[in-house]
């Protein structure tokens, strides 16, 4: 990408359109434009085609997304999929019909099959059944794949499909309910930090394994990619590094500054063992992450913090 093509971040105010946003200002890209959801409802074809004729982007992330932890899928399955599959089809056939260059979309790694064999590859894409509580999802974000491919070889488009493992960083969702594993370890050893409690109870065994990466080293990989890759495969983005869940709530609680006890409630679900995604073919092609689990851990604790003073 030229450093003045103009370039449309959707969904940038996310969790991971955010830190595209600063990876693109950090490398010095100077025309990045982007709307919020008042401004530009994604999900509205009329909006969305308006949107790219006026505005015709060079170059597209299309990071904009309905998403949530295992609670919210659950409760809102049809949500998901609906709204997914709407913004995604409006912003891919758009792209296509305004002559953007290149476009990258962002799936999830719960596309794989849940059994799927660890680490995961890309070849594990369809290769068995989804985990049923975000089937929904997960099929709208593989439609979005295929979507990506299928204009690709109709229309001699070039849009690249990559997939992220567990997310973290500034601009996080924190809800109590709706949120991921990481972020809702960081509220409530916060509130129990602040409320003096003696104790952080802590879902299942702490035995598990999870892969997390920084926001910012997302964003870094996507912006590698979609200077340096074209092609029909989905290119998985991790860290490569594997941590427990108990490791990561006690370096959470030491992050926090909590000082009472850790507790774990072995009657309660671990969920799938472990969940690794193999990055080779992106570190193969010379792109490796920089932030470590720690320091990426205080940095999204101090931008919690902001918020909460917000």
């Amino acid at each position: 990408m030229e450093k003045n093509a103009k370039i449309y971040v959707a969904g940038h105010r996310g969790l991971v359109g955010s830190a595209i946003m600063r990876v693109l200002e950090r490398d010095g890209y100077t025309n990045v434009i982007s709307r919020t959801h008042k401004e530009l409802d994604l999900i509205d074809r009329k909006q969305t085609d308006e949107f790219f004729a006026k505005e015709k982007p060079e170059y597209v992330f299309l990071a904009a997304a309905m998403v949530g932890g295992i609670h919210a899928n659950n409760t809102y399955p049809a949500d998901f999929i609906w709204s997914n599959l709407q913004i995604q089809g409006n912003v891919i056939d758009a792209a296509q019909k305004n002559g953007v260059k290149k476009l990258l979309f962002l799936g999830s790694s719960c596309i794989y099959p849940k059994f799927a064999p660890q680490p995961m590859n890309e070849d594990q894409l369809l290769a068995g059944k989804l985990e049923p509580t975000n089937e929904p999802y997960a099929v709208a974000k593989i439609a979005g794949i295929i979507m990506c491919q299928s204009y690709n070889r109709q229309y001699g488009t070039d849009f690249i499909s990559v997939m992220p493992t567990n997310l973290y960083g500034p601009g996080d969702n924190y809800h109590p309910e709706n949120s991921h594993v990481l972020p809702a370890l960081i509220r409530r050893f916060h509130e129990a930090k602040v409320s003096k409690a003696p104790e952080v109870v802590v879902w299942g065994t702490g035995k598990p394994q999870r892969e997390f990466l920084y926001s910012d080293d997302l964003a870094d990989a996507c912006v590698f990619l979609i200077n340096n890759y074209s092609g029909q495969d989905i290119v998985n983005i991790g860290s490569g590094i594997e941590v427990t869940i108990e490791e990561l709530a006690r370096t959470i609680s030491e992050v926090v500054g909590y000082e009472g006890q850790v507790q774990f409630d072995t009657t309660k679900p671990d969920g799938t063992p472990r969940k690794l995604m193999d990055s080779g073919k992106l570190h193969a092609m010379g792109w490796s992450h920089k932030v470590k689990l720690r320091d990426g851990l205080a940095m999204a604790y101090a931008a919690f913090q902001k918020e909460q003073e917000g």
